[in-house]
């Protein structure tokens, strides 16, 4: 027999295409669950452009998953191309230098959840 076990808040969903984007490094992105007290991570939809500049963080982790990309899309890591596809997975910690090269969109799981004061560049 199962137990139950107490919830410490309830569930929150996000419509991510609902969500009003907002501008960033990278481009635009839709955030969700960054408002949520005690969430232990934030999602973010984003659609990246070419000109995306290069940046890190102190404290956040960020797992990059590749939806759709152009042919030649790469993640830069600390200067290194990494070529990228859909499906492609990218874990960035922090103090890594990255920037994507080439319009991509792509799921990125902050964890933390995303501050904006932990945005730095050189």
């Amino acid at each position: 027999m199962a137990q139950n076990t107490p919830r410490s808040s309830p569930p929150v969903v996000a419509d991510l295409a609902t969500l009003d984007p907002v501008r960033c490094p990278c481009g635009w992105a839709r955030r969700a669950f960054g408002d949520i007290a005690g969430a232990p991570a934030s999602l973010h939809l984003v659609e990246i452009e070419a000109d995306a500049q290069t940046h890190y963080h102190r404290r956040h982790t960020e797992i990059y998953y590749v939806l759709d990309c152009e042919p030649g899309a790469a993640v830069e890591l600390d200067g290194q191309p990494v070529a990228v596809r859909p499906g492609t997975a990218v874990l960035i910690r922090p103090g890594v230098r990255h920037r994507a090269a080439g319009r991509l969109r792509i799921l990125n799981f902050v964890v933390p959840p995303f501050d904006p004061a932990d945005e730095w560049f050189d």
